[in-house]
Order: C-alpha cells, then structure tokens, then sequence
C-alpha cells in the first residue's frame, strides 16, 4: 500500500457521479497514516444515462440527498468533495518544464515546485476543453537523477514532467451549475480510472505498462498507464446492464431475472462449457410460462455482447495510438466479476494478456462504493496535488488562485501576481474544521 502523507485527522469526501447512482465516501486519516471511511452514502439516479446528465434536477436532488445521508450518518456538514469524470470527457496532454532553481544553496523550494506546476498549464487549451487538474508525474534534476519529490535537493534546476488534464468545457460549466444549485463547492475533478489505479493494482503492477478496464453498468472506463504515466483515457458506452437487457430482451424474461440467470450463468465463451444444463424459465408471455432452454442458448447471448464490448475497445485503443505501448490489461467492475473467463475473452481479442484485478483493497471494498473510496485514497496519496479552478475559463480575468500559505510562505502580493492563474495548490497538511468539513488533498513536499 502506498504510504499517505495526511495529518492524523484530515478528512476528505470523494463523489463518484456513475452512470445509474450517486456514491459518496468520507475518508480520515488514522493514527496508522491509513483512510479510514467515516461513512458512505449512496442513491440511485435516474438524471443520468451512459454518463450523460439528461436531467439536472434530477441530478442534483440525488447529489443532496445524498449529502444529507452523509451528514446525518457523520453528524459533520459537508460544504465540499471531489468528483469524478468519465473518460470520454477527458483529454490528456503531456508537458515538460524546466525551473530554475532561486536558490540552490538552500535547495529545491516548494515555491520552486509551484511556479513549475503552475508553468506547465502553459500549453494551448482548445476552445472546447479547459484544464481541470496538473499531474506531477515526475522531477528530472540537473544531474539526470528523477525523483518524485525534489524538495530540498541540490542543484541548479530541475524538469518537470506533468500530465495536463483536459475537460470537455460544457460538461464542466454544467457540472458546477449543478453542484452550485446543490449549495456545494468542487474541490477537484479526477478521472476515474485515475483515481482507482491505487486501488485496482496490484504493487508490481504499479509501474508496468497497463491498461485498466472498468466495466460498470452502463459504461467502460478505459485508463492507460506507461510506468506512473497517465496517458490516456475513454468511455465506451457498453456495461453489464447491456448483457442483462440482451438476455431479457431474447429470452422475453424480465430484466430481475435475468440479472439473475447472468449472475448464475454468466460465462463470456461458449467453448468453456462444461455441462449444457437446461434452465427453466419464468418468461413474460403466460402461455408459455415455464419455458425450457440450454445454458448454452444463454451463454451465446453474453458472448455475443462480451465480444462486442472488446472489439471496441480494441478498435479504441488502436485508432489512438495507444495499444501498441500497453503489456497487461486489468478487468474490474461490477459489470464484469461475474462473468467467468471474461479474461480469456478479453485475451482473445485484445491480443494483450488480460487478468481479474486482484489488488488488495478491492476484495475488501463495497462494490458499490469503490470509485469513491478509490477517489478518497487518491487524494491522500498524491505527492503533489494541483487542481485546477475548473469552473473558470483558463484564460478568464476572473481566474483565481486558491493558495495555502503554511509551507509555500507566500506573500500577499504575490497572491495578487497569480489571480490570473488557475492552479489550486495546497501546500501544508492543514486540518480542516470537523464542523465545517472542508476536504484537504495532500501538502507540496509532505
């Protein structure tokens, strides 16, 4: 498990936004430096479909009950929480920047990280996307040594090597509408597939060249890594809930029952069948009430369907570029456990070796909550951690720039000099007010 760096107190509240349910955790660290979950919450919302908000009243009467189940669960009020994304809104730029050091007979300064953080958002921002978080991937010093945390190394400059997170602008204004009318702030916006790579992998899994695949209800989330690289991601608008509707639709059986038979049943290749059972059926038609098939009839249904969802993202991770750079593939998700050998399916077609995650926290996580814990944990982990004020154009005037004094020891009016920026730095392991409930990410150089 990766070590968290939070003060024994800190608290952090993650949101998953799914594609059928609002989820919520409450994390705080321990006197072991672990996240432990104070309570979680969760709802079902019918305000959206495959990722889309198709109704924001909806929307934001589930994100506000959830919240009040929270509080009443917690007995703390929550102003704030870090949410999810989707893939398919999300864009990812690599960028470089190399720093001077100001003073390098005292070393690397977190001032020295920030400016560099904030530096590296300098890229050209298409018209539809804006910047909603900085990932600082890594430090290359003067002397070719990389380090994660350069602070209070040695030398005369350093090269930053970021990930820039871009989001589709729309989406973003229409998210913070709603979290807004929810009497909510965002504190970030992270990619999920981002977020649960601590949790989904195993430790020597961490730095291999991997794409995870989350399979959920309505959607796979696609994330690739290259060694602690971010470097790409996407939705494909296929999940369980489409295996479950095919096997309704062709059975004529009712979607409970056959959610059912898929959780009995579910086996992604015929080829694999031991023993063709016949399975009796509840159908809708009274005439034909108790109807008799072959498991193999069923089995055909979900391979069909299993099948389709691979070759799309084949055909995904291809036209972009990206297959090629991956060596391993992980399955997780609620749309897929149950579906013996969906691993080999997913070899077959992939080409790539495919495996079941087996990371140590997701056997010990409610299914239904683990985007959200997996964001909670996120969060602590990070060595640096810049968002962005993504409800402000990057170029806007009105940009301001949220800074945490503690350890960066910033002036006053060298806050001034950077309201035009965007960068969100929190740069001191500062508790927030239980009362208040204020969600802190980890400080620069902790």
């Amino acid at each position: 498990m990766e070590e968290l760096t939070l003060a024994v107190g800190d608290i952090i509240v993650g949101m998953d936004i799914g594609t059928s349910k609002i989820s919520l955790v409450i994390g705080e660290v321990n006197n072991f430096g672990q996240i432990e979950t104070i309570c979680s919450a969760s709802n079902m919302c019918n305000g959206i479909k495959k990722g889309k908000i198709i109704n924001e009243e909806e929307v934001i009467r589930t994100i506000v009950k959830t919240i009040e189940d929270a509080e009443t669960d917690s007995d703390l009020k929550i102003n704030s929480a870090y949410i999810t994304i989707h893939g398919k809104d999300v864009t990812i730029v690599q960028n470089s920047v190399t720093k001077e050091v100001k003073d390098r007979y005292a070393g690397i300064s977190a001032k020295d990280v920030s400016s560099a953080i904030m530096q590296a958002k300098d890229i050209d921002v298409p018209e539809n996307k804006t910047i909603i978080d900085i990932v600082a991937e890594k430090f290359i010093l003067d002397d070719g040594k990389t380090i994660s945390d350069p602070i209070g190394s040695f030398c005369a400059s350093f090269t930053l090597k970021a990930q820039i997170v871009l989001a589709n602008k729309e989406y973003i204004r229409q998210i913070h509408n709603i979290f807004r009318k929810a009497d909510l702030e965002i504190d970030g916006i992270v990619p999920i597939t981002l977020a649960e790579k601590n949790v989904v992998l195993d430790t020597n899994e961490l730095n291999d060249n991997i794409m995870i695949l989350d399979i959920g209800a309505g959607n796979t989330e696609i994330g690739v890594f290259e060694g602690t690289e971010f470097i790409y991601t996407n939705t494909i608008p296929l999940g369980g809930d489409n295996i479950t509707n095919d096997i309704a639709l062709v059975l004529n059986i009712s979607v409970e029952e056959a959610d059912k038979l898929k959780k009995q049943y579910g086996l992604a290749m015929k080829s694999y069948i031991d023993n063709d059972n016949e399975i009796m059926l509840n159908t809708c038609k009274d005439e034909n009430k108790n109807k008799i098939i072959k498991s193999s009839e069923l089995i055909e249904i979900i391979e069909a369907r299993i099948e389709e969802m691979f070759k799309l993202i084949n055909d995904d991770i291809t036209a972009h570029g990206v297959k090629q750079r991956i060596n391993n593939v992980v399955l997780t998700g609620q749309g897929i456990v149950n579906i013996s050998k969906s691993d080999v399916a997913g070899k077959v077609i992939l080409n790539i070796p495919v495996k079941i995650s087996t990371g140590r926290m997701v056997s010990t996580i409610r299914p239904g909550y683990r985007t959200a814990y997996a964001l909670v944990r996120y969060v602590a982990s990070r060595q640096f951690a810049k968002n962005v004020s993504s409800s402000i154009d990057t170029h806007s005037e009105k940009s301001i720039v949220k800074v945490i004094l503690e350890t960066c020891l910033l002036t006053e009016d060298e806050i001034r000099r950077m309201e035009s920026d965007e960068v969100l730095i929190i740069c001191n392991n500062k508790k927030p007010v239980k009362d208040t409930l204020n969600p802190i990410y980890v400080g620069v150089g902790a």
